[in-house]
C-alpha cells in the first residue's frame, strides 16, 4: 500500500467513484444482489418465486395429515409417518445447507465491509459520503442475515420436534399394526373353526338324512310289497286271471300235441311192422332226448345179438353218419342227435337185420331254457363221479365237482384238480356209446390226448346240459367240441 503513487490513487477514485455512484441503485434495508459481467456489465438476476417458508410447509402436511386421519387405515397412516419423516430429514437437510450458505454470506460480507474500509479511505467528497452509505447497509444487512439466522434456528429446533413427534408416532403406528394383525389373526382361526365345526355339523345332519331316508324307502317299498300280496290274494286282476287261462290252455295245447306226437308214432310203428314183418327186432324206449335207446327182439326165440356186430348211425334224409363208439345195443342219444333219426345195423351170421326210430330224436322239455340261464353265468358246477379214467376202472366213488366255463374246463375233488384245460382242437366231448344202464347220464370227455374220463351226472338233464353248455362255450372259442370222429353240424349248440 506504501508504493502507490497519486496518480495511481486517482485513477482508482475516479473508477471507484463512477462504478458505486453510476452504476448502482441503493435502496434502503436491501441489498443489491448483482453479478458482474463481461467488460464490467451489471446483470440483475432474474424475479425467482416466492418460496413458502419452512412453517408453512410443515403446517401444510400437518393439516394434511390430520385431514386424512379418519379415512386412512393404520397401515397407511403408518406409510404417511414414514414419507413425514423422510420430508422432516429433508428439510433438516436444507436447514444445514442454509447454515453453511449464510456463514458463506457472513464471510462476504466482512470481505465487502473491509474493501469499502479501504475504498473510504482512499476517497473524498460526495464519494466518500456514498461509500459509507455503503458500510451502513452493509452492516444493516448483516443485522438482516443475523436475524435470518435467528429464524433459521428456531425453525431447526421445530423441526426437530417435529421429527422426534413423527418418530414415536411411527412406533405408536407400528404397535397398533400388530395388535390388529394379532386380533385380525385370532379372529380368522376363530373363523375357520367355526365354519369347520358347521360343515361338520352339516355332515353328519346329511348323513343322518340319507340313512333315515333310505330306511324310510326300504320301510315303503316293503308296505308296497305286501299291500300288492294282500291286494293279489283278495283282489285278482282281469290280467291275472287271463294269464292263468292262457297257462291253461298251453298245458291243454301242449298234452293234446304229445298226445298227437304219440299216436303218429304209434301209427308209423304199425305200418313199419306191416311192411317189414320179417324183421326180428325193433327199437324200445322213448324216442327223445334223456332216454336210453334199447334193441329187443319181436318175437320169441330170436337169436341172441350180445356178440353180434352192431353199429349205430345218424340219418337225415339221404346223410348216413356213423356214431363212432357206438358199438352196443343200448345207445343213450346226446344233442347232436336232436332232429335225426337213429338206426342200428345188425350183422348175424351172414345176415343183415336194421332197425330205425319212427321219428327224430324229440329234445327234452325245458332244456333249451335251463341252458340259456346257465349260459350267463361265467362258470356253472356238476356233482359228478368218475367211473372211468384212462379207459379203465376208477376205484374211488366220491364226489368230484365238474366246472364248465366259458375259457375252460375243470374237473376237482376237494381242493385237487384232476384236470384243467382251455378248449381246444385236442379235446373231446360226448355222451357216453358204451352202453350199460347209465348211460343216458354218463358223458365221455377226453380233456387232451392221453387223459380221458367217463363222468356220470345226477340226471339226464344235467348230462346233456353240460354237454350243450360246453359246446356252446367252445364255439364261442372258434373250437367244434364233439366226440370221436364226428362231425358237428354248423349252428349246432
Amino acid at each position: 500500500m506504501t508504493r502507490m503513487t497519486r496518480d495511481f490513487g486517482d485513477s482508482m477514485q475516479k473508477e471507484a467513484i463512477h462504478l458505486v455512484s453510476t452504476d448502482v441503485n441503493f435502496v434502503l434495508g436491501r441489498f443489491p444482489d448483482y453479478q458482474i459481467g463481461a467488460n464490467n456489465i451489471i446483470i440483475e438476476p432474474e424475479e425467482n418465486p416466492q418460496v413458502p417458508s419452512l412453517k408453512e410447509i410443515v403446517a401444510k402436511e400437518t393439516a394434511q395429515l390430520l385431514e386424512q386421519q379418519k379415512r386412512l387405515s393404520v397401515r397407511d397412516l403408518a406409510d404417511k409417518f414414514e414419507k413425514g419423516l423422510s420430508a422432516a430429514a429433508k428439510l433438516s437437510d436444507e436447514s444445514k445447507w442454509r447454515e453453511v450458505a449464510s456463514l458463506d454470506r457472513h464471510v462476504l460480507l466482512k470481505k465487502l465491509r473491509d474493501a469499502l474500509d479501504q475504498l473510504r479511505g482512499r476517497v473524498a467528497g460526495r464519494n466518500k459520503d456514498d461509500a459509507e452509505e455503503a458500510i451502513s447497509m452493509v452492516e444493516a444487512l448483516a443485522v438482516q442475515l443475523t436475524q435470518r439466522e435467528g429464524e433459521l434456528l428456531h425453525e431447526k429446533s421445530e423441526v426437530k420436534k417435529l421429527a422426534t413427534f413423527l418418530k414415536q408416532a411411527i412406533e405408536d403406528a407400528k404397535k397398533v399394526i400388530e395388535e390388529e394383525r394379532a386380533i385380525a389373526r385370532a379372529e380368522i382361526e376363530s373363523a375357520r373353526a367355526a365354519v369347520q365345526r358347521v360343515e361338520e355339523a352339516l355332515q353328519e345332519q346329511e348323513r343322518m338324512s340319507r340313512s333315515a331316508e333310505k330306511q324310510e324307502l326300504e320301510e315303503l317299498k316293503k308296505e308296497i310289497q305286501e299291500a300288492r300280496r294282500i291286494k293279489m290274494l283278495h283282489q285278482p286282476s282281469r290280467v291275472m286271471d287271463m294269464e292263468h287261462e292262457v297257462q291253461a290252455l298251453r298245458i291243454q295245447i301242449a298234452d293234446k300235441s304229445m298226445h298227437c306226437i304219440q299216436l303218429k308214432k304209434e301209427l308209423a310203428i304199425m305200418k313199419k311192422l306191416e311192411e317189414n314183418r320179417s324183421n326180428l327186432y325193433e327199437l324200445e324206449g322213448s324216442e327223445s332226448l334223456g332216454s336210453c335207446l334199447r334193441i329187443v327182439p319181436r318175437i320169441d326165440p330170436a337169436p341172441d345179438i350180445s356178440n353180434c356186430s352192431i353199429r349205430w348211425y345218424r340219418t337225415e334224409g339221404s346223410k348216413k353218419e356213423l356214431i363212432s363208439g357206438a358199438t352196443k345195443t343200448v345207445y343213450a342219444p346226446e344233442p347232436f342227435d336232436v332232429g335225426r333219426f337213429l338206426q342200428a345195423e345188425i350183422v348175424l351170421n351172414d345176415e343183415r337185420f336194421t332197425v330205425t326210430t319212427t321219428s327224430p330224436i324229440d329234445p327234452a322239455a325245458g332244456l333249451e331254457s335251463y341252458v340259456e340261464a346257465l349260459a350267463r353265468r361265467p362258470e356253472t358246477e356238476f356233482n359228478v363221479v368218475v367211473t372211468q379214467m384212462n379207459c379203465r376202472d376208477y376205484s374211488s366213488q366220491s364226489i368230484h365237482v365238474f366246472h364248465v366255463g366259458k375259457m375252460r374246463i375243470k374237473l376237482c375233488k376237494g381242493r385237487s384238480t384232476k384236470a384243467k384245460e382251455s378248449y381246444s382242437a385236442s379235446m373231446q366231448l360226448c355222451g357216453v356209446r358204451g352202453g350199460g344202464n347209465a348211460a343216458a347220464q354218463s358223458i365221455f370227455w377226453q380233456a387232451k390226448k392221453g387223459l380221458s374220463f367217463i363222468i356220470a351226472f345226477e340226471s339226464e338233464r344235467e348230462r346233456n346240459a353240460a354237454i350243450m353248455l360246453a359246446r356252446r362255450f367252445a364255439f364261442d372259442c372258434n373250437v367244434m367240441l364233439a366226440g370221436p370222429d364226428d362231425r358237428a353240424p354248423t349252428g349246432t349248440s
